[in-house]
């Protein structure tokens, strides 16, 4: 009869959360999904586009981090839906500007409210979930993300051909406010809230006194294989944003493309990295299982390099290949094996997960993410990839061309795959290490 409860609650809170956090990422994108049809309305040149979207990439990242301690203050579903309602207000509003200076500050608006989305969904997974299933439905749950970045682009395309881009963001902005009210009464926080037992996490295993939970705050933050992990990060999520950002402009300003091609590209781009995100987790687990962990060394790492090196192919594929006499269906091709996600335990959108890999889940980390601290060291290098992926890449741009800016984050993207691979052996064990295991 419990058991039956719980499903039954746990079906209908997931899905509620899985479409609300879907209407969550698509309206954080549809300035990008609709940007030529704004352009050709707007003046708007590119040094404008890029403080747009990197007023909010900054924003989001700030947001985040204040969600996630708020989130342990105060109720999840309430955080949750009552973004969700900002996210569709602020896109309503955005619909009726048409100065540079209100889409900025709309934009960085939209940007706090997008950042109380993902870290409620967190906690409120772990009071219904056991913590064998955590990690299956949080990684169901960032699928969401795909699929609205999937759809989205050739729905706001479709949408176009019969509507301006206003009437996109007030459709997408009116059904994200009456889906937070949906949100609020279907999500409940804990078990106990509907008369169910609260679901145990379980105790924590590990020998008292031992070195992993006697590390210090300092020398986990001095971990070089945090560093390096953190700046793959940075790397991969600035490249994947500025494809996502930019690559329809680039497609359609340079290389002669139509709108619903340049929407095709970013659906593909985000169906590659649900395919990529998918493979990485399965094959990761599968190399971590038949070669084991160690202090030096990752058997995670010949995957990342291969997936960054992917990554490199298919960008410089992208930006030689595609021209204006290209087909328009062959210029699909090259987009959907973009591995956008090299990162297995590194969705683009909850920088926590770079420190809840296995090589780190011990008591001291988990005490450390209770005070957010390694939440904020990691946001930090998720704002500065955002950032540069926004106003200084579309600098270069200006000055020079898409082209020109796409072959700088090609360039980028090698030299992290070149120094990845000369790290390969690095220390991966974080925090302190007993002398006679070191």
């Amino acid at each position: 009869m419990a058991a039956g409860g719980y499903g039954r609650y746990r079906a209908v809170i997931f899905a509620a959360m899985f479409v609300g956090y879907t209407l969550y990422y698509f309206n954080r994108k549809t300035f990008s999904f609709v940007m030529p049809a704004v352009m050709a309305e707007v003046p708007l040149g590119k040094d404008e586009l890029g403080l747009i979207t990197s007023s909010q990439s900054a924003a989001y990242a700030i947001s985040k981090f204040v969600s996630g301690v708020l989130s342990d203050q105060m109720s999840a579903r309430w955080l949750f839906s009552s973004g969700l309602l900002m996210v569709g207000l602020v896109n309503v509003v955005f619909s009726w500007s048409s100065t540079v200076t209100a889409f900025a500050g709309l934009w960085f608006l939209n940007g706090l409210a997008q950042g109380l989305g993902w870290p409620p969904c967190g906690k409120i997974l772990r009071k219904w979930f056991e913590p064998s299933q955590f990690g299956t439905w949080w990684a169901i749950l960032s699928t969401s993300m795909n699929l609205a970045g999937g759809l989205g682009p050739i729905v706001a395309a479709l949408v176009s051909l019969n509507y301006d881009w206003r009437m996109t963001l007030s459709f997408s902005g009116f059904i994200c406010v009456v889906v937070s009210f949906v949100c609020l009464v279907l999500i409940k926080n804990e078990p106990s809230d509907v008369g169910l037992p609260n679901i145990e996490q379980g105790a924590k295993k590990g020998k008292k006194g031992s070195s992993s939970e006697n590390s210090t705050l300092t020398e986990l933050l001095l971990s070089p294989y945090l560093w390096v992990l953190s700046t793959g990060y940075l790397v991969v999520f600035g490249v994947k944003t500025c494809c996502t950002d930019w690559g329809q402009l680039f497609l359609i300003q340079e290389r002669g493309q139509s709108m619903l091609v340049g929407s095709s590209y970013m659906s593909a781009l985000e169906i590659g990295g649900l395919v990529g995100s998918i493979a990485a987790g399965y094959l990761s687990d599968r190399a971590v299982a038949r070669v084991g962990l160690s202090s030096y060394g990752n058997p995670r790492h010949a995957l990342l390099l291969s997936m960054m090196a992917g990554m490199c192919v298919s960008m410089f594929l992208f930006r030689v290949t595609v021209t204006g006499d290209s087909p328009k269906v062959s210029a699909l091709r090259f987009f959907l094996p973009l591995p956008v996600s090299p990162f297995a335990d590194l969705p683009f959108s909850c920088p926590g997960r770079l420190v809840s890999t296995p090589e780190l889940r011990t008591r001291a980390l988990r005490r450390l993410l209770d005070t957010q601290a390694l939440l904020v060291f990691c946001l930090f290098f998720l704002t500065v990839g955002g950032f540069l992926a926004g106003l200084p890449f579309s600098t270069i741009a200006k000055h020079y061309s898409w082209a020109t800016a796409f072959w700088v984050a090609e360039i980028t993207c090698t030299g992290s795959t070149v120094a990845f691979f000369l790290l390969r052996n690095i220390r991966t064990k974080m925090g302190r290490i007993p002398r006679k295991a070191d």
